[in-house]
């Protein structure tokens, strides 16, 4: 797993609203939080994104210069689902093919089970992990710490 002070991957997936999610492009505007999901619509990461999805509302509306983004090994029809039924509205990647790429290029791919691991990296606007983690996939994670991590790299430039 990649770690504090690595240089984080670009990557270009589409995302469920069948655009293309182009990391390098999201850190021309803002930090970045990346948040790999091992499966869509499983309850801990249904819990997870809902949970996301009040804090990615947060930011918005305190104009907090943070972009969240989640990735996850599903095709885009199976995101666009997971999105419409959670009432998401920030990007969700799939990578889906090649398969596992994204989550390979950060080191949490679990190739056994195809999925990845639940991990969150915050990525500076300069490309650099300011923060990681990785969790069990059978626990749910507070997104408290990512985002304070988030607010104190966009303060430090």
């Amino acid at each position: 797993m990649l770690a504090p002070g690595d240089r984080a991957p670009d990557f270009q997936v589409p995302d469920q609203f069948g655009s293309v999610l182009d990391l390098a492009e999201v850190r021309q505007r803002s930090v970045a939080v990346v948040t790999f999901f091992p499966f869509a619509f499983s309850p801990v990461c249904g819990d997870e994104i809902r949970a996301l999805q009040e804090l990615h509302e947060e930011l918005r509306a305190a104009s907090r210069p943070i972009e969240v983004i989640g990735i996850a090994a599903d095709s885009k029809y199976t995101l666009a689902a997971w999105s419409r039924d959670a009432g998401v509205t920030f990007s969700l990647g799939s990578d889906f093919w090649p398969h596992g790429q994204v989550a390979e290029a950060y080191g949490v791919l679990d190739e056994k089970h195809g999925v990845a691991e639940r991990a969150v990296f915050v990525i500076s606007r300069t490309g650099t992990i300011v923060s990681s983690r990785q969790v069990a996939r059978s626990a749910a994670r507070d997104f408290q710490l990512d985002i304070a991590s988030a607010m104190s790299a966009f303060q430090e430039g």
